[in-house]
């Protein structure tokens, strides 16, 4: 009970905290490292990344890293996304999880983001100097996550962030933390809160920021280098909380319904539901709404890009019979506007 207790305190203080820096929307566009929001694994994004109280497995170190500790032994993920149909820019990931002991469970992710060749433009060549270049964004993320009594779960994750380009480079560290509460007659009832994305500022820095002026001194003529500083940047920190609740048909097959609230530092708050139907371990059906607090109070504009229905399934098949190891396809869309929306493809190999 202790633990419990513990647990308790944890999630309070979880949320104490998003309210000692909690932002608004005057804030919005503030922030940077906006790859730590994108989601690149299709189950989560087929619930349009509400599923804070039941994430499982990898996927939990994007959403909610005590889900970690639910993995059954075992789980491999490799994720592909087309982000925005039509910007050409991509995503990219793996995740593993391994069961440590009876309780306890470990992960490791990494993401990358490919935004394919952008022409080099200058003031004197604006339509393009005929060079390329092609910026770097990955994060990478290790997190354990523990479970007391098969009833509340608490995790915490450290990601690295790096963004570059040939002559500019930002790097920095975040945290996440989250905790799942399991109850109900048959574990039906379950309950998460995750804080996401509490890090120090970063800042931009290279050769990038430096230029060649004449000297201001007309008596000698020779160049100076001068170096700019540039401004630091705010991580995108974002409080999660869901529920959710599990309706058992029979023995095989459930349906399930969440919601979910997100306070987002930087911009406006989301509130969001799903449904997901699960036809034994084998076949699953899922879809989500989510809906921008700015779509409610200014008719006509809309500053979220997702215009709010997301949909998706996954298809898990045994590798032997009565075997636990299987192999899966997972598959998301999310609608946008504009652009011609977001698809997700992942495999999954679960052991």
């Amino acid at each position: 009970m202790n633990k419990i207790r513990y647990t308790i305190l944890l999630a309070l203080s979880i949320f104490s905290i998003q309210f000692s820096f909690a932002g608004n929307p005057d804030r919005q566009g503030q922030a940077g490292a906006g790859q730590l929001l994108m989601n690149p694994w299709a189950r989560s994004a087929g619930l349009h990344s509400i599923a804070t109280a039941n994430v499982t497995g990898v996927e939990a170190m994007r959403i909610n890293v005590a889900g970690l500790s639910r993995v059954a032994k075992s789980e491999f993920v490799f994720a592909h996304a087309r982000y925005l149909e039509g910007t050409d820019i991509s995503m990219n990931a793996f995740g593993l999880t391994q069961k440590i002991g009876k309780s306890g469970a470990l992960g490791v992710s990494l993401m990358s983001i490919d935004m394919g060749e952008i022409a080099v433009t200058t003031t004197d060549q604006p339509e393009g100097t005929g060079a390329t270049f092609s910026p770097s964004l990955f994060n990478l993320g290790i997190g354990y996550a523990h479970m007391f009594e098969n009833k509340v779960s608490v995790g915490i994750l450290f990601r690295a962030i790096s963004e570059s380009t040939a002559d500019l480079a930002a790097f920095g560290f975040a945290i996440d933390a989250g905790v799942q509460y399991v109850t109900g007659p048959q574990d039906n009832f379950k309950f998460g809160i995750s804080l996401r994305n509490v890090g120090s500022p970063m800042r931009f820095s290279g050769e990038g920021l430096s230029d060649q002026a004449p000297n201001p001194d007309q008596s000698l003529s020779y160049e100076l280098t001068i170096s700019q500083r540039a401004e630091r940047f705010e991580l995108p920190s974002a409080l999660n909380i869901g529920g959710s609740y599990d309706f058992i048909i029979n023995e095989k097959n459930r349906l399930t319904i969440l919601a979910n609230f997100t306070s987002n530092s930087f911009s406006e708050d989301q509130v969001g539901g799903g449904i997901e139907f699960a036809l034994g371990d084998m076949f699953m059906l899922r879809g989500g709404y989510r809906l921008d607090f700015s779509q409610v109070r200014d008719e006509g504009e809309r500053e979220a890009v997702y215009t709010g229905p997301s949909a998706g399934l996954s298809v898990m098949i045994p590798v032997k019979k009565e075997s636990s190891t299987s192999v899966g396809l997972d598959y998301a869309y999310r609608m946008s506007d504009p652009w011609g929306g977001t698809h997700n493809i992942g495999i999954r190999i679960s052991l």
